[in-house]
């Protein structure tokens, strides 16, 4: 069941996968570089007993790329064995590491997460609960958590819910997941979020909540809508479609424009593509291909790797472009190399016009709670004009969606949303030498 969930949360992470199993005595981990079919086989699952299960797919966002950063990361202490899956970033993790590396702490890792397996396990207080709560006191940002004992289950969502984490039923059983779509492969029901500052322990008893923490203002990650969850997933319970046809109609609202036919970029343009054809009256065409077996250019490690997945993943359909003005409609433009690239294959496809509408402001700040986007630098909007960035990827006009148009568009009827990568204001104290530790998904 952890596998086949794992394959429904592929998107989240490309780098490496885990899977973590207790058979009520022992917990066993396997782990390794790759996708989740690369990782596991037949021969793999055969070894991995026992009743529990936590998994994991990982990209980076702090910690190298390397095997001994992949996830859950497992441990034995005075409180038993502990194996641990994290989504999201902690911004003071850097400060913390150097102060428990003064102290004489050994860290098998270079994850911010393995700060959090210190804590635990130097924790005066007896219980795991408390234990894991104490240790949680100690750290600050983004942390969606499935812990693994030897007879439960821990989930965990930080005080402001900035990543998703969701709790479903299956039969008698109890599941947690980033996304409801990881409960459709499996046919378990969506039953709720786990909410911030929550915590729920699945054992045979059923299911335990404890607040952990007390409330603070909500700051959940409005990128989720506009371009990392699965469209037929229910994030922060709305749904991820609906939120994103409703950002390609309010685009259209606000940058229309003289085309022939609307191409969304696949896969995650192609939702407000559809909003923006529906508002405009601009026919949808298919005009781009993706490539399935070609993972997600944003989330690949390197520039390098970006670049070469561009052409690999897309591919234009000439004869539905060729003499056309064409509305080529993405999710967000972050570096702008892909977004050039695109627009290059558009025109050798033989557009004659390429209009570039993006459903979301332009990325301005670092997110330092999860997404790949560490440095202002590598934004191009942070160091450039949106003329400036409509030249530079060579289209004939360019229009973001107003940060108005987002909060509208998303729901965000009550200031629940981080939009710090738009407007530069975190809901959190951030650390610049968190940019020495480089995470995950």
């Amino acid at each position: 069941m952890t596998h086949l969930g794992l394959y429904a949360l592929q998107h989240r992470g490309q780098e490496s996968a885990g899977i973590a199993v207790s058979d009520g005595e022992d917990v066993v981990c396997h782990k390794g570089m790759g996708h989740v079919n690369e990782v596991f086989n037949a021969d793999v699952l055969d070894k991995l007993h026992g009743e529990i299960a936590i998994g994991h797919t990982r990209y980076s966002t702090a910690g190298e790329t390397d095997l001994r950063n992949a996830q859950p990361l497992t441990v034995s202490c005075q409180k038993g064995q502990v194996a641990l899956a994290h989504n999201g970033n902690l911004v003071n993790a850097a400060v913390i590491r150097r102060e428990l590396e003064s102290r004489g702490d050994i860290f098998q890792t270079t994850s911010d997460t393995e700060v959090l397996l210190h804590f635990f396990a130097r924790s005066k207080q007896t219980g795991v609960p408390e234990s894991l709560a104490d240790a949680l006191d100690r750290v600050t940002g983004a942390y969606s958590l499935v812990a693994l004992f030897r007879d439960s289950v821990y989930g965990i969502r930080d005080p402001r819910g900035f990543r998703p984490l969701v709790l479903g039923q299956l039969g008698d059983s109890w599941v947690l997941a980033s996304e409801t779509c990881a409960f459709d492969l499996i046919n378990a029901l969506y039953v709720r979020e786990v909410e911030p500052g929550e915590m729920v322990i699945l054992d045979r008893r059923g299911i335990t909540s404890l607040r952990y923490s007390p409330p603070a203002r909500t700051a959940q990650c409005v990128f989720e809508h506009v371009y990392f969850s699965r469209p037929d997933s229910l994030v922060f319970g709305r749904s991820v479609q609906e939120s994103r046809e409703q950002l390609g109609r309010r685009l259209a609202r606000e940058h229309p424009v003289e085309a022939d036919c609307v191409v969304g970029v696949p896969d995650s343009g192609v939702p407000a593509a559809l909003g923006f054809a529906d508002e405009s009256g601009i026919p949808l065409k298919l005009g781009l291909i993706r490539n399935h077996y070609v993972g997600r250019t944003f989330i690949e490690p390197t520039q390098a790797n970006r670049d070469l997945g561009v052409k690999l993943k897309l591919n234009p359909v000439r004869s539905l472009i060729a003499g056309k003005r064409v509305v080529l409609v993405d999710d967000s433009i972050i570096r702008g190399t892909t977004s050039r690239q695109i627009v290059r294959l558009v025109r050798e496809a033989g557009a004659r016009e390429v209009h570039v509408r993006i459903s979301c402001p332009p990325t301005i700040s670092p997110c330092f709670y999860g997404i790949d986007t560490p440095t202002r630098r590598e934004l191009i909007a942070a160091t450039h004009t949106i003329e400036e960035i409509r030249q530079y990827i060579e289209a004939d006009t360019l229009g973001y969606l107003s940060l108005e148009g987002l909060r509208e568009a998303a729901g965000d009827c009550d200031d629940r949303y981080c939009l710090a990568c738009y407007t530069s204001k975190y809901p959190t104290a951030v650390q610049e030498p968190l940019l020495a530790l480089r995470n995950r998904g």
